[in-house]
């Protein structure tokens, strides 16, 4: 009977120590991913910018409320694709002028690497876009190198470069900066006279962005857990001529909202964790202690 038992031991403990790498490599790696369902709410604000309003005809300053809305669709999401829907509101709360600018896209992206994947009618503010590097996540265990990430407002990707390490709410947190070239990104028409020029009527003039974006990402989830943008942009006429402010703002993400990604990102740290160390892990040390038992009951019954 004791050898019996011996060998249950030693074939039960060999399956658990086959068993603890296929958990560590093959199935923490298929869990461990980005939400087809994920819906979630980041505020944003910026002190003191400054935006040409329309409806003022003039360049107006006030502290802006932003609001972006996240929203996966799961009836798009297959294999190792996931396609999220992202709507911006912003609102000048010092001058009481509500949705000053409100903007769209749909993107979709690989749920493990966090990479641009072009399908499923990726779009901003509905004229499609081909996506590059990565859209809202970063790859899991992030390197100290220069990633290229999406640039929505420009359509484009670019590089965004490693330049240290910091903490964030407690965690350690690697530091990327994105610095985004002067960029056409529209083409509007304002009456003359109000960007200083004798033409009469309306003229064409070019909206024109650059920016510096600043990521902090957790290593070893890829999770974002802050933002900041600095952005501006100016209107220039047909013979270059920079005439007008368009916009202009530090944005930052709220304290609530980076307190929010900071604990899921550890969330998603301790599971990554628990999958990919702990519980192979445990089942390596209960294998082996199978086999070990397994062996002697083997052996002492030989002895008898």
């Amino acid at each position: 009977m004791r050898r019996v038992i011996g060998l249950i031991f030693i074939g039960l403990g060999a399956f658990l120590i086959v068993l603890a790498p296929l958990v560590r490599f093959q199935v923490a790696t298929g869990l461990i991913a980005a939400p087809a369902d994920q819906y979630g709410i980041s505020k944003l604000e910026a002190v003191d910018a400054q935006y040409f309003s329309p409806g003022d005809l003039k360049v107006v300053k006030g502290d802006l409320d932003i609001t972006v809305t996240t929203r996966g669709d799961v009836t798009a999401a297959e294999g190792d694709r996931v396609v999220w829907e992202e709507a911006t509101a912003v609102n000048d709360v010092t001058n009481q002028n509500p949705l000053i600018s409100f903007s769209e896209r749909r993107s979709a992206f690989n749920k493990y690497t966090g990479e641009g994947v072009n399908c499923c009618n990726v779009n901003v503010d509905k004229t499609p876009v081909q996506l590059q590097g990565q859209i809202y996540k970063w790859p899991f265990d992030v390197e100290k190198k220069t990633y290229s990430v999406f640039n929505a407002i420009t359509g484009k990707a670019f590089d965004a470069k490693f330049v240290g390490e910091e903490r964030v709410g407690g965690l350690s947190v690697y530091r990327f900066e994105q610095a985004v070239p002067p960029t056409k990104i529209d083409t509007v028409t304002v009456p003359a006279s109000i960007l200083g020029m004798d033409d009469p009527g309306d003229v064409q003039a070019d909206r024109v962005y650059d920016g510096v974006n600043t990521f902090w990402i957790e290593p070893a989830t890829g999770s974002p857990v802050r933002q900041e943008q600095r952005r501006h942009d100016v209107l220039k006429t047909s013979d270059g001529v920079e005439r007008s402010l368009a916009f202009a703002a530090d944005v930052k993400m709220t304290q609530n909202t980076v307190d929010d990604l900071v604990k899921n990102a550890l969330d998603s740290r301790n599971s990554i964790t628990l999958l990919k160390t702990m519980i192979p892990l445990v089942l390596l040390l209960i294998g082996l202690a199978l086999v070990v038992t397994g062996a002697l009951l083997v052996r002492r019954r030989r002895d008898m």
